[in-house]
């Protein structure tokens, strides 16, 4: 769920809802706190299912992007992380917000390690083992009580840093209870930027997996990334259209309903030509059992308010995660 959506989730088919996002304030170098992004009422009306729901796990996911006007210096993962003190006065802030929203978890989207982001200094040096070091001082002050987990970024053959190759994923993984794997973005028009095997790609859901595995976690410690949108491009407008508006777009210029068989996934023409790869029913189906034969934890998707109002793609998922 995320601070601008407007839908409430309907909780008969979800397990976990990971909450984005809140950010960190850095002045100076120095860690500061954290906030929410967006109105806290649309936070609290989240948290509240809990109390309707107990069995569902509600988590706040920290971002890399800085979104708060007032955030002038720029929220930074890396200088939090860098110092003894940073790292324990941040763990100890997310106990403490865990504590009064009762609520049941952390996700640390760090996805690029390294880089430097909106604005956020970096230090690729050591990143990589400060992330070691956040992790663990996260789990010793949460406790085993809570859950930790942490956004795993895949795409590796652009420009950017990130992902497995820059998190020690071996060393943080016993601290973390598993990974969400974003394989989404992965590419763009013409080619499908979520598909399950497809050597036409930068990247795909079985490399992503197998990286992740090669690189030292196991298979049930993997959560499969869904998309809820089709990419069309990185740079031109509209980069990305979400699975509701594709259902809605003029079929005398697009036609939806194309389907790719070797990447098993569909896709959107326009005038006959490649618009954008997304992901139906089938797909999903398809990406599942093959997600349940490795043994994969389970299944998430970004992000829940790009689905159709009759709830055609997280039905899609429940039923192809929970079906015996």
């Amino acid at each position: 769920m995320t601070y601008w959506g407007t839908r409430i989730p309907d909780t008969r088919l979800i397990t976990h809802i990971s909450y984005a996002f809140a950010e960190l304030y850095v002045t100076n170098g120095v860690y500061q706190g954290f906030k929410l992004q967006g109105k806290e009422e649309r936070f609290r009306q989240i948290a509240s299912l809990k109390n309707s729901v107990p069995h569902l796990k509600v988590l706040i996911a920290f971002t890399h992007i800085v979104d708060n006007p007032d955030n002038s210096q720029g929220g930074s993962f890396s200088a939090m992380a860098s110092t003894d003190a940073g790292r324990k006065a941040f763990a100890r802030d997310c106990k403490a917000f865990l504590e009064k929203w009762n609520i049941d978890g952390v996700d640390i989207d760090w996805e690029f390690p390294g880089l430097s982001w909106s604005g956020a200094a970096s230090n690729p040096a050591i990143d990589t083992y400060n992330f070691t070091l956040l992790m663990k001082e996260l789990r010793e002050t949460l406790g085993t009580g809570y859950i930790l987990t942490y956004a795993g970024y895949v795409k590796d053959k652009v420009a950017v840093t990130g992902g497995y190759r820059y998190i020690d994923v071996k060393a943080v993984d016993p601290y973390v209870d598993f990974v969400n794997i974003m394989t989404y973005n992965m590419d763009a028009a013409p080619k499908h930027h979520s598909a399950l095997s497809d050597s036409r790609a930068y990247w795909d859901c079985v490399r992503s997996v197998n990286a992740y595995r090669a690189a030292g976690v196991a298979y049930d410690k993997m959560v499969l990334g869904i998309p809820f949108y089709g990419q069309h491009s990185f740079s031109e407008k509209p980069t990305s259209l979400n699975y509701s508006t594709i259902l809605t777009l003029d079929k005398s210029i697009y036609k939806i309903d194309n389907w790719d068989p070797v990447s098993n996934t569909p896709y959107v023409t326009k005038n006959g030509v490649f618009f954008c790869g997304y992901d139906n029913p089938k797909s999903i189906e398809i990406k599942a059992n093959w997600a349940r034969s490795l043994g994969l934890k389970g299944l998430m998707y970004w992000q829940y308010d790009g689905d159709d109002s009759e709830g055609t793609l997280r039905k899609a998922v429940w039923e192809s995660v929970m079906k015996k």
